[in-house]
């Protein structure tokens, strides 16, 4: 009878979770991790045959699920080759999502996609309908494995005759996957790419992962099916393409700009390597993590402008994190609405629902809240550099994982609070608000009033 009652509960429960995607998706993620932090925590994952701490493991296992980056161990030199497996497994469940791995695993034994599953890939995606999940589902698998194999295959150019063929087929791969899930861990060592910035064959195609992984499997559904047609192409498509083209010619020539002439940077380099380490450090900010230059030896005005491009982060339904580019580009939009005098949003001739218009400013907002309020209680808590803290919590918030040399020193209580946020910033705070609340209808409307504004 116990029994009986047991598995009504979690029948109950399950039920529960398929009619509450977001919850799905926020508990989903939450099991992978800790999971995860099990598995790196084992003596055999790591290279010196010892147990890994719970607390780094944990932190490592939520950096790779939330595809961020930030890590407490040197990646190449603290794990064996299992250890290593296990972390990019966990990178490409966390860069793909936890739905389309389940479903991928329910189409490998035959299983039937039932309605409930199609809420959730469809809260995951992104999407609007119901129809043709499985289809999009089978096109973000087959899509990744191409794009992964070929990012793989330009690598091994370098990595093979470098490592030797069968480690170097192991980088390609690992550096493949790492770079098109947005993850930023690397197996170079502690100076991360710092060694390959004058390796074009390299540091190109590490790029274009990035980029392609970040503008979402939405994008490049539309561009497939439309070729090179733009004016075919879907509202969302368009906004993410144009504000993610605009950020990256933007941040690519202030970092130029500010940069040009640091020793420490890119000061010594060749005007081709400062054009693309430039180029690279715009891409890895938008939720990579790659490191290509020193990020402690940039001038403070060069963090400061790093720290935003952060914020704004990839995609929606990309590999990706942060604030997303459709936020920022709507936010944008509603300001020039403002001092043009309309009445409405307008985007490239669709006017915008006040709906989305309020989530995204929502978004933002808890978004900044939650950086103030971390970053100022590890600066009270840490004796180090206030823009180094910020850097560091602005790049777990925006699932970057870049860092200015902080994250394997910080205490115990720091550590927690940037593994919560890296989580926070990959799962987003708006998904696990609507997972957690009850929304009650009102059966009244108060009237308008008017507050002075400016």
């Amino acid at each position: 009878m116990f029994i009986i009652k047991k598995l009504s509960k979690i029948s109950e429960l399950n039920k529960k979770l398929l009619h509450n995607p977001p919850l799905y998706l926020v508990l989903g993620f939450l099991v992978v991790i800790f999971t995860g932090a099990i598995l790196l925590a084992l003596p055999l994952a790591a290279a010196n045959g010892k147990a890994t701490p719970l607390l780094d493991s944990l932190f490592v296992s939520t950096s790779a699920v939330c595809v961020t980056g930030l890590t407490t161990v040197v990646t190449a030199t603290h794990w064996n080759l299992f250890g290593q497996f296990i972390l990019i497994s966990l990178i490409q469940i966390g860069g793909l999502g936890v739905m389309t791995i389940s479903t991928l695993a329910a189409l490998v034994l035959g299983k039937r996609i039932t309605l409930s599953s199609r809420l959730v890939i469809r809260e995951q995606v992104g999407t609007h309908g119901y129809s043709g999940m499985v289809k999009l589902i089978r096109y973000v698998l087959i899509s990744t494995a191409i794009i992964e194999s070929i990012g793989a295959f330009l690598l091994s150019f370098t990595f093979i005759p470098q490592y030797g063929f069968l480690k170097g087929i192991w980088f390609s791969i690992f550096h493949s996957i790492s770079a098109f899930c947005n993850a930023g861990f690397d197996l170079i060592g502690e100076e991360s790419l710092m060694t390959l910035r004058n390796m074009p064959q390299v540091m190109i195609p590490i790029a274009l992962l990035i980029i392609i992984g970040g503008i979402g499997f939405n994008v490049y559904m539309d561009i497939t099916k439309n070729k090179l047609n733009f004016n075919q192409y879907s509202l969302h498509a368009k906004v993410v393409l144009t504000t993610t083209l605009i950020l990256l010619l933007s941040f690519t020539t202030i970092f130029l700009v500010l940069e040009f002439n640091n020793d420490l940077t890119i000061g010594m380099l060749s005007l081709r390597d400062k054009v693309i380490n430039s180029f690279f450090q715009s891409v890895t900010l938008r939720t990579a993590g790659f490191s290509a230059i020193s990020q402690t030896g940039m001038y403070n005005s060069s963090a400061i402008s790093s720290m935003v491009a952060m914020i704004v982060g990839a995609a929606p339904a990309s590999t990706g994190g942060g604030v997303k580019v459709t936020t920022i580009a709507l936010i944008f939009m509603v300001l020039i609405s403002e001092i043009r005098g309309d009445d409405d949003i307008i985007i490239f001739n669709r006017a915008i629902r006040f709906s989305q218009v309020k989530k995204a400013i929502s978004a933002f907002i808890i978004y900044m809240l939650w950086i103030l309020i971390v970053g100022n209680i590890i600066t009270y808590i840490e004796p180090f550099k206030t823009v180094d803290v910020f850097y560091e919590v602005v790049s777990a918030a925006g699932t970057v994982g870049i860092s200015r040399g902080i994250t394997a020193i910080l205490s115990p209580i720091s550590k927690i609070l940037i593994i919560i946020t890296m989580y926070f910033g990959r799962v987003g705070i708006l998904t696990i608000i609507f997972a957690t609340r009850e929304r009650k209808q009102k059966k009244y409307k108060e009237a308008y009033g008017n507050i002075i504004l400016g």
